[in-house]
């Protein structure tokens, strides 16, 4: 097999396909001459709103803005706790931290990866302000059980949705099942801008309303500053160019399953290879299609796929309770430091070509046999 070059993710097809709307979306931002918040986030907001079936969507300078500010919104401050996934960014516990509270880390689910719902209980103390599930890789947290736990202990639920705009529970977007749901458009994720963008959805006119004071430096009227909030406002030129993906957006999760659906039948049935599970009450819309290698091979894997010109990525190495600002040893999350071991997310994005699929498929197959000689 010859060197080819599959990065792990490249969004130019996407935005040759889009060429000309995204064109035409920077002309009309720059000719209005309104470069923050205006009409051209007004207008985004009210179509996400519309497209996740929420009250209220408010636009963000990131994701990582959306879970501080949805935090603080739903009333998370110091001296709380706040009951989450060590198997995640760095940045949903850090939102955690920098509210003022206590992350506790829950381990997951070694299927989906996710929050381990059974183990939840066991976690809350007289502290424990809210629950923040991961809906990771694209895939639902089990979220029934999760706002059963929550309404029997008076705890707000916000949604960390960053990697899975479009996936549903049960018939439900993500993001709009808990108090409030965080979401972010980093240029790789499902619905990616052109730089950092973020947006909390919440059907709560209280918590909404916050957030946009929150956003503009605490403020309802500028210069009218009630109290200590961020600048965080969403750009119009993201929020125009945002606006031309969300109109592709369900096309775009579709063609990910069916990249998905390929990978799978493929690799079904290799040893040492096990494909992600995908759970019943979940629509997965695979911002990541991520594999478990057993037996310590994976780096070896990766290294062999490398070398012939096939990207892959680890998400995540160091699982967040093992990080040093938080320095939790391993067997804080067993499950959690088992998968960091052995995960491996191959290409994806929605234009990936069936040459390119089988090339991904190919080097898979080429390597597994040959260290299994």
């Amino acid at each position: 097999m010859s060197k080819i070059n599959v990065p792990i993710y490249d969004p130019k097809p996407e935005v040759e396909a889009l060429r000309d709307e995204i064109e035409a979306a920077i002309k009309r931002v720059v000719d209005s001459g309104r470069f923050i918040l205006g009409p051209e986030v007004e207008a985004f907001e009210e179509e996400v709103a519309d497209y996740l079936g929420v009250k209220h969507a408010v636009g963000l300078n990131s994701g990582t803005d959306a879970l501080i500010i949805g935090l603080r919104a739903l009333g998370v401050g110091p001296g709380d706790e706040v009951i989450t996934t060590p198997f995640t960014f760095f940045a949903t516990a850090e939102a955690i931290s920098l509210v003022g509270a206590k992350p506790v880390f829950v381990d997951i689910d070694p299927r989906t990866f996710n929050i381990d719902p059974a183990l939840i209980p066991a976690a809350i103390t007289e502290r424990t302000k809210a629950i923040v599930p991961v809906h990771l890789y694209g895939q639902a947290a089990d979220m029934d059980p999760i706002l059963a736990i929550a309404k029997k202990h008076g705890l707000e639920v916000l949604e960390d949705t960053a990697q899975a705009f479009g996936g549903e529970y049960k018939g439900k977007k993500l993001g709009t099942i808990g108090d409030a749901g965080a979401f972010s458009f980093f240029p790789t994720k499902n619905l990616g801008g052109f730089g950092d963008g973020g947006l909390l959805a919440t059907n709560n006119n209280g918590v909404a309303e916050m957030a946009r004071m929150l956003r503009a430096h605490g403020a309802k009227k500028k210069y009218q500053n009630q109290l200590l909030g961020y600048n965080s406002r969403l750009d119009a030129l993201q929020a125009a160019l945002l606006r031309v993906k969300l109109r592709h957006i369900d096309e775009f999760n579709e063609a990910r399953r069916r990249i998905a659906a390929f990978y799978t039948q493929h690799l079904t049935g290799l040893d040492g290879i096990t494909p992600p599970y995908e759970a019943p009450y979940a629509k997965h819309v695979y911002h990541q299609y991520t594999v478990r290698i057993s037996d310590g091979r994976r780096d070896e894997l990766a290294h062999g796929l490398a070398q012939k010109g096939i990207g892959t990525m680890i998400y995540y190495p160091i699982p967040v309770h093992q990080l040093p600002y938080y320095n939790l040893p391993p067997e804080t999350a067993q499950q959690t430091a088992k998968a960091a071991n052995e995960v491996l997310s191959l290409p994806m994005g929605p234009y990936i070509t069936a040459d390119i699929l089988r090339s991904v498929v190919d080097g898979l197959l080429a390597n597994i046999l040959y260290e299994s000689n």
